[in-house]
C-alpha cells in the first residue's frame, strides 16, 4: 500500500558525513510529518529528527547542530544530512512516515526498512 525505502547508510570514520534518504510511495494522499529514527544495539529506538509540514523540524539533543533534515514534498523524500559523526552515531537507522492514504482516508505511520550507519574512531 505505501512503502519506504531507504538509502545512504554505509561505514564512515569519526568526524565524516553520510546522506541518508527515504522516499516514499504508494496510496498516499498527503504525508504529515517525516522523520529518521535509530536504533544502537541493546538500546531503544530513539527519535533523531523529524520534520512535518511547514517545514518545522525537531531533533534530539544528540544531533543538534550536526544533522540536518530536509524534504521535498512535491517528491515525498526526506533526507538526514549527519556531519561531525561520531562513534555513538552507530546504528540502525529507519524512516517513519505518517501520512493519510487514498484508499481509506485513514492516518498511517509507516516504517522503512533501515539502514546501517557504522562510525568508527
Amino acid at each position: 500500500q505505501v512503502q519506504l525505502v531507504e538509502s545512504g547508510g554505509g561505514l564512515v570514520q569519526a568526524g565524516g558525513s553520510l546522506r541518508l534518504s527515504c522516499a516514499a510511495s504508494g496510496s498516499i494522499f498527503r504525508i504529515n510529518v517525516m522523520g529518521w529514527y535509530r536504533q544502537a544495539p541493546g538500546k531503544q529506538r530513539e527519535l533523531v529528527a523529524a520534520i512535518i509540514n511547514g517545514g518545522v523540524t525537531n531533533y534530539a539533543d544528540s544531533v543538534k547542530g550536526r544533522f540536518t533534515i530536509s524534504r521535498d514534498n512535491a517528491k515525498n523524500t526526506v533526507v538526514l544530512q549527519m556531519n561531525s559523526l561520531k562513534p555513538e552515531d552507530t546504528a540502525v537507522y529507519y524512516c517513519n512516515a505518517g501520512l493519510i492514504v487514498t484508499t481509506t482516508y485513514r492516518h498511517l505511520e509507516v516504517w522503512g526498512q533501515g539502514t546501517l550507519v557504522t562510525v568508527s574512531s
